[in-house]
């Protein structure tokens, strides 16, 4: 099927033309920038997909097509249609319009709120009730009439509803009747492929009956989506679900330990947490996977983001998404293990992947554990290899930033998960959970070191105004103490963590984590003695309000991103060499933006961006030396791992640049 738009098609947010993406579950299309702004909001509110570079089942792409043809659009601005709207002011974005605030409110308003979608009466004696939408939404999807479907389901009709005296769901109406678009619209909406009707039959077996075979096959693949697509995204292959509903991806020999010791105790380590993720129970189990089949998404259409967007503009209003956005459904202990996931890196995240697919297949077998002091063996079944290789380094050429279609939305509660580097061998999230405890252990400890050096400032602070009244010569002894002896001793402690589970080629995780800490803390101390210097004189340290011009900012700026966008093309041309020279020439562009700032910024939001530039940049060089050719010995650099952490810090260079940007024209506008 062709996936080329005609050029008449305009955004359905700001009317721009050849709009490039699409919001699966709002059946519109959407351009770049509007784009950005969905995927701020969330998969529960807008799913979005590139038209032309993501992989499409056919009838979802279908169905996508024939929703936006069909204005569907109508639907989320029907109150906009009304020619006394126009009069009272609403209108919607232009395609000249900025992102923030003008289109980004609309949208907001548009989907999150559903401001301008018409609203059913609600007196009690003639209000329509969900049962009553549910039961036309029923009634509805044995026709072809999609929008008419999509409406019902906007005003809140349920697409898994159990008709009482029909005894099925609407997706049985719809497999009977061979809709397969119908079908394909319930289960973007969270229709279950697998619900029994009053006498046990799913949709999958009314579609066979009814002789719709292509229908049945799509609907199983539906029923499997969340583990069809976690293993596309890893070997680029999914299951014919004939021979088998699973491929099990299996993780690259990569770099051992050299310390016997330390592959036992990991070894140790690792069986213990996978009891504990045997032990979840469904509901937590499957909330886990959703979660991670929600940063999958994120992550391939980040992908598709890159290859799509002009990089001479990469610091501009289009911003990607760098982690999950918040989901009010959740706890906020769900929220944050879900952002989480952003830091694992490719190969903690592939590993990741692999432990929950192996466990969804044990579960849907319904095997026990083998032993109670055994983790469960799971391997090749005797009539069938379930295993694939995922790609290495050689195989470039792969796609795996292709797309499978979305699944159901997510509700309820989920375990919270913290990553960390336990380094050597495969990184599993069993080991992360089994670390859970230290890691939270380790945050207390960190906190209360820094109320203690706090609370150590505090008493130099009365020390020193003591000694200014004895006299001026008094205060230097004070003043040559170390300010901070919490940062030295936090220091220390990540140092010792970062060597106890990490070695010289995976520990690229953990040592991010650990290097912007202690730059951070570096930085805040050094602050703290600036501050304190500033008060030997008998003054109270200030700071200075000033800002550069704004157009110089601006310069600096655009130098950064033109380095920048040749560092992004040498990575998507896989010309590793050339990773160290771009680095020095975004460090050397960092450093000269950074000189225009005063040394001691009095606003807490340009002090927070120059450190975010610095310390991206630093890490920047790190990572790119991580591309010059080893020792004939040494172990083999995973290019597409490197590749995504030297991405992950163009991008935030290019974010705290923009950053710096947008403060310095509000304040000299101020």
């Amino acid at each position: 099927m062709s996936r080329k738009l005609q050029r008449t098609e305009v955004c359905a947010d700001c009317s721009a033309p050849d709009p490039g993406w699409t919001s699966i579950n709002r059946g519109v299309l959407i351009c770049d920038e509007c784009c950005s702004v969905h995927r701020s909001l969330g998969r529960h509110i807008s799913i979005v997909k590139h038209l032309r570079h993501s992989g499409w089942p056919p009838a979802l792409l279908q169905t996508v097509q024939t929703l936006a043809s069909n204005g569907a659009n109508s639907i989320w601005e029907h109150s906009l249609l009304d020619p006394a709207q126009v009069q009272s002011g609403r209108r919607k974005p232009n395609p000249q319009d900025k992102v923030h605030p003008t289109k980004s409110e609309f949208i907001r308003a548009k989907y999150q709120m559903l401001a301008f979608v018409h609203k059913l009466p609600c007196r009690d004696d003639d209000g329509v009730t969900t049962k009553d939408l549910s039961k036309q939404l029923h009634s509805s999807v044995r026709t072809a009439s999609l929008e008419t479907c999509l409406r019902l389901l906007s005003l809140g009709a349920q697409a898994n509803f159990f008709h009482p005296e029909k005894g099925t769901t609407p997706l049985h109406v719809a497999a009977k009747a061979g809709q397969i678009l119908q079908a394909e619209l319930l289960v973007v909406y969270g229709a279950d492929p697998g619900a029994p009707d009053v006498n046990g039959r799913t949709p999958m077996d009314y579609a066979r009956q009814a002789g719709q075979v292509e229908l049945a096959d799509r609907l199983v693949e539906c029923q499997y989506e969340l583990t069809d697509r976690l293993a596309f995204y890893l070997c680029g292959r999914r299951p014919d679900h004939k021979n088998g509903h699973y491929i099990i991806p299996q993780m690259a020999d990569r770099a051992r330990p050299q310390c016997p010791s330390q592959s036992l105790d990991l070894s140790e380590l690792a069986k213990a947490a996978k009891k504990k993720l045997q032990a979840l129970n469904n509901r937590l189990f499957e909330e886990l996977a959703m979660d991670v089949y929600d940063e999958v998404d994120r992550r391939e259409n980040d992908a598709v983001w890159l290859t799509t967007q002009n990089h001479s503009t990469l610091v501009s209003e289009r911003s990607a998404v760098p982690f999950l956005p918040v989901n009010p459904e959740y706890s906020a202990t769900r929220n944050q293990g879900r952002q989480k996931l952003a830091r694992f890196n490719a190969r903690e995240f592939a590993t990741l992947i692999i432990d929950i697919l192996s466990d969804a297949k044990r579960r849907q077998q319904g095997k026990g554990l083998s032993s109670p002091t055994e983790p469960l063996e799971v391997g090749i079944d005797d009539d069938q290899h379930d295993y694939d290789s995922v790609a290495s380094d050689e195989d470039t050429d792969s796609d795996l930033t292709t797309q499978n279609n979305n699944n159901t939305q997510r509700n309820n509660r989920a375990k919270s998960m913290d990553s960390s580097d336990l380094s050597d061998g495969p990184i599993t999230l069993q080991e992360y959970l089994e670390v859970k405890k230290a890691l939270a252990s380790s945050e207390a400890k960190v906190q209360q070191l820094m109320k203690v050096n706090n609370n150590l400032s505090d008493e130099l602070r009365r020390l020193q105004k003591e000694a200014r009244k004895a006299g001026p010569g008094s205060v230097s002894a004070y003043g040559s103490q170390p300010l901070a002896p919490g940062y030295a001793e936090i220091g220390r402690y990540t140092g010792h963590k970062s060597e106890k589970h990490s070695s010289g080629t995976d520990s690229d995780y953990d040592n991010t984590h650990t290097y912007e800490l202690s730059l951070s803390m570096g930085r805040s101390s050094e602050d703290d003695c600036r501050g304190e210097e500033g008060g030997v004189g008998g003054e109270s340290w200030e700071a200075d309000p000033s800002l550069p011009c704004t157009e110089e900012v601006i310069v600096k700026t655009e130098q950064v991103t033109k380095n920048i966008q040749e560092l992004l093309r040498a990575a998507q041309e896989f010309k590793h060499d050339s990773f160290v020279p771009c680095s020095e020439k975004i460090h050397s562009a960092v450093t000269e933006m950074a000189s225009l700032f005063p040394k001691r910024p009095a606003l807490d939001a340009v002090h927070s961006s120059l450190r975010l530039l610095g310390s991206s940049a630093s890490r920047l060089q790190v990572e790119c030396r991580k591309a010059l050719p080893s020792d004939p010995g040494g172990p083999a650099v995973d290019y597409q791992l490197l590749t995504q952490q030297v991405i992950q810090c163009a991008y935030d260079i290019a974010k705290a640049a923009k950053q710096l940007v947008t403060i310095t024209t509000r304040e000299k506008k101020q």
